[in-house]
């Protein structure tokens, strides 16, 4: 309806004084908006994932409240507006496939709306890095409160939590839990609103975005429900008008130092291995590159303290007792980049100047780790030419160097339909092989990567083995699972060209995997083939554009090719 100008909006068009502003001002009235609330600046858009469909979300919508109550203590005019919302259980193919829709979306939304700044309301696993994504991209002050964990649920008295899902899942294949008791764990399971709690992907990405600056510090692991996380919501609405009002953006804060702090956090607390894909894709837009090599050393120099499910017997609340994010990185700090911001402005230096080590069976010091090093296995060889990775810290030791037979399985549908077949003679030895299930065979990497063990082994009491996949699994899973093998089988990696029975070596002491057949015969071999290639819409769009695994899955057109736009500064009116 403008007649002035179509450029990218900010908030001078609700005070403006032309007949742009009289009817943006109308229409807004019309909205129950006073005309003197109109004119204040900066106007902060709230950017919320809420949705019926995603459950781990639906605390946003209070949550939302909250930053409003900041915004307009610090003197701006907060305005709440929807993006896509992508709950992890119930989008197929994945969430993945839809994470970089959701970022243009969010991204346009902030670019074109007329705001000065944002607060980012997200929570689970891809909404996290979707609007951390589009909001570096759109290049205007931003700032994020996520969801937040989940309670802790009971059954029996013990304490239960979403990682235990796939043991009773293993049981009931097995026979050991009748009807009766499988729908006492539905009821058990998720007790609450809020993230999974336990450290899978979701926490994982909140922590990494309060490592880079993009939430207040201490944010991360408080309660989804609690009086916290909503007075954490309203300091986040007050932060959003100084952030805006000093015209810093998320590049300001998202570096190449910050990013290298998140690694090394991840690798601290043996977070989700999901975490790795979109660390790359939120350096990819601000047109930097973590890489393999990068990340192996990092990982190899960081110990691993963190002993909290599903990497360890604690309860995520009791890292969060133990002082959470700022504990880790406390004593992570001889390692880090502390001149890199946190979420307040001050430098990590600053902050962790106020922080006071203290013991805790769910976080060990650096002194006396629970691993001095390597919980991220980063592998390459002539199996994953261009790498893959291994969560070694919650994989058997035992497996961490093995040899055996590939059982190959080509997609999830002849997973299914054959992973208890007798006839296949799986052993403990053997090593199960996915594959069509990569970014663009899966497509979107489902979390199919933790093959399930057949259950004539798990009769026998085999709990973990050596399983091989293009896939992704997910953050809540646990076992000697080598997950991301790029380039995948869709794209004609070497994954394509494995057979029953030939011999796969991993090493994730010195970081290999390798296919041990002689290079001739690969070359006689026939590769696996991919689906075709779909005609239309957005699943076209998603197949021409899509990168690998170690380029971040995002699209090859959003990440950073020019100079983000520059934020104004506005006054107060």
């Amino acid at each position: 309806m403008s007649q002035n100008d179509t450029k990218q909006g900010n908030g001078d068009v609700f005070s403006s004084s032309d007949r742009d502003g009289f009817i943006h001002r109308a229409f807004m009235r019309g909205a129950g908006h006073s005309s003197a609330a109109l004119r204040r600046r900066p106007v902060i858009g709230i950017c919320n994932s809420y949705s019926e469909l995603n459950p781990c979300n639906a605390g946003l919508r209070d949550l939302a409240q909250s930053v409003k109550q900041g915004v307009i203590a610090a003197g701006g005019f907060p305005l709440e507006f929807p993006t896509i919302s992508l709950a992890e259980p119930f989008i197929r193919p994945s969430t993945l496939y839809l994470r970089n829709l959701m970022a243009i979306d969010v991204e346009e939304m902030i670019a074109a709306s007329p705001i000065d700044g944002v607060v980012l309301l997200g929570g689970c696993d891809k909404t996290v890095p979707a609007q951390l994504m589009g909001a570096i991209s759109a290049g205007k002050p931003a700032i994020m409160v996520t969801a937040g964990p989940r309670a802790t649920g009971r059954l029996h008295g013990e304490a239960l939590t979403i990682d235990d899902l796939w043991t009773l899942s293993d049981r009931r294949r097995a026979g050991e839990l009748d009807d009766d008791e499988w729908q006492a764990i539905e009821g058990s399971l998720v007790p609450g609103v809020g993230t999974c709690n336990v450290l899978g992907t979701a926490v994982t990405m909140a922590m990494i975005a309060e490592t880079l600056g993009m939430s207040l510090p201490g944010s991360s692991l408080l309660p989804a429900t609690s009086g916290a996380r909503a007075a954490l919501a309203e300091d986040t609405g007050r932060r959003a008008v100084e952030l805006t009002r000093s015209g810093q953006t998320p590049t300001d804060f998202v570096t190449p130092a910050a990013l290298e702090n998140a690694f090394r956090m991840l690798c601290a607390v043996s977070g989700s291995t999901n975490a790795v894909i979109h660390l790359e894709a939120i350096a990819g837009r601000i047109g930097h590159r973590l890489g393999l090599h990068v990340m192996a050393e990092l990982s190899q120099s960081t110990p691993v303290l963190a002993q909290v499910r599903p990497s360890g017997p604690h309860l995520l609340e009791d890292l969060h007792e133990a002082g959470g994010l700022p504990a880790v990185l406390n004593e992570l700090q001889p390692m880090l980049h502390t001149d890199a911001l946190a979420g307040t402005g001050q430098t990590w230096s600053q902050v962790l100047g106020s922080v006071t080590s203290q013991k805790h069976p769910a976080l060990r010091s650096a002194a006396d780790p629970v691993f001095a090093a390597g919980g991220l296995a980063m592998l390459h060889g002539s199996l994953a030419p261009a790498g893959a990775v291994l969560k070694r810290s919650a994989a058997d030791p035992r497996l961490w160097q093995h040899r055996g037979p590939a059982v190959v399985f080509d997609g999830v549908a002849d997973l299914n339909a054959r992973i208890d077949d007798p006839a296949l003679g799986i052993t403990k030895d053997s090593v199960l092989v996915l594959r069509g299930a990569g970014p663009v065979g899966g497509p979107g990497m489902p979390e199919v990567g933790q093959l399930p063990i057949p259950r004539a082994l798990l009769h026998q009491g085999v709990t973990d083995m050596v399983r091989v996949s293009d896939a992704r699994m997910s953050g809540t899973a646990t076992g000697t699972v080598v997950l991301h093998v790029a380039p995948e089988s869709a794209e004609g990696g070497p994954l394509a060209l494995v057979r029953n029975g030939d011999p796969i070596v991993l090493d994730a002491v010195e970081g290999r995997l390798d296919l041990d057949v002689d290079a001739e015969e690969l070359r006689r071999r026939t590769p696996a083939t991919a689906a075709p290639a779909p005609r239309r819409g957005y699943a076209a769009l998603y197949r021409r554009h899509i990168t690998q695994a170690p380029e971040g899955c995002d699209f090859d057109f959003l990440t950073a090719t020019a100079e983000p736009p520059v934020a104004t500064r506005p006054t107060d009116h």
